[in-house]
């Protein structure tokens, strides 16, 4: 194990589930840690919760049983019982993952489909990150791809047939982007039909200690990868022969409506519904001119009322 990922200075963010720690820095001399509610004045009351840590210093664990329901800033506590100062600071980890299309601008999330052949990168939603902004050592999430047939990949190709490991991935951001590291267009590689991804971190043993969706563990999402892009409509025309009309055109172009069925949340066994296709008929077609004819019967109409009139 990584010894700075384990080394907590004083002031350091620690998360529920973590152990073997050192905390001997952020102590100081004392052995006991107090924990107030977050508008109290630590100066003049009391602490809401004590620990002896005496022990556990250069072995400390962040228990969900004695933390869980005291998430903040745990002070350190001297001999008169008085704080002296910050030791660290409790928090619930926090996981999250996102797949992307990064060929084109199509919401993932939303649609939970990808179009065969579309690079593909991950995001993840984390406050982890915070392990190398303090300790200077990065905490290691892995993304676990799991195919239609069951199996998990512990790498993913690109277009280009490059690997990338998948596991183990340092994260240096708390919005960490893997870039596009995935490519679903070799069907001998990768099936059509439904993958499900999420992402997990056991870094200092939290994920063991403390398995808990949106936590230790992302919430899993699911992600179809088909052949047809269904958002995308094509418009052609089509002639059409139009019967008993004047001798002025005998064809007209009819414009074929292509109707895309609005894309929903697709289940791992549904697939896209196909587009309908409308034609006019020829009986709902129009004869070019008859309007006209009927417009100038109109005038005449009214011109020969008009002469009566006068």
């Amino acid at each position: 194990m990584n010894a700075a990922i384990t080394t907590i200075s004083q002031g350091n963010t620690v998360f529920l589930g973590e152990e073997g720690l050192d905390i001997s820095a952020a102590m100081g001399p004392d052995t006991q840690i107090g924990w107030w509610p977050p508008a109290a004045d630590v100066s003049k009351t009391a602490p809401g919760n004590t620990i002896n840590v005496k022990t556990r210093i250069t072995d400390f664990e962040v228990t969900p049983s004695e933390f869980s329901r005291y998430t903040g800033n745990w002070y350190r506590v001297n001999d008169m019982g008085k704080a002296d100062g910050v030791a660290f600071l409790v928090a619930e980890p926090y996981l999250e993952i996102k797949a992307e299309d990064a060929t084109r601008d199509v919401d993932v999330d939303l649609l939970k489909w990808i179009p065969t052949g579309d690079d593909i990168q991950f995001r993840i939603d984390n406050n982890l990150a915070q392990m190398w902004f303090q300790r200077g050592s990065p905490p290691l999430i892995t993304i676990k791809v799991q195919s239609p047939e069951g199996s998990v990949y512990s790498a993913l190709f690109n277009a280009g047939g490059m690997p990338t490991s998948i596991e183990d991935m340092p994260v240096t951001k708390t919005q960490y982007f893997t870039g596009p590291i995935w490519n679903m267009g070799n069907p001998d590689r990768y099936a059509y039909g439904t993958y499900t991804i999420w992402a997990e971190s056991n870094v200092n043993h939290m994920y063991d200690n403390y398995d808990r969706e949106g936590k230790t563990i992302s919430k899993k999402i699911t992600l179809l990868n088909q052949a047809v892009n269904p958002l995308i409509s094509t418009a052609t025309t089509i002639p059409t022969e139009t019967k008993g009309t004047p001798t002025l055109a005998t064809t007209r172009a009819t414009t074929q409506a292509v109707i895309t069925t609005t894309m929903k949340t697709l289940s791992p066994t549904e697939s896209p519904t196909t587009s309908a296709t409308v034609i006019p008929s020829s009986s709902q077609t129009e004869a070019p001119g008859f309007g006209a004819i009927l417009a100038i019967f109109a005038i005449l109409f009214g011109l020969v009322a008009f002469l009566k009139k006068g």
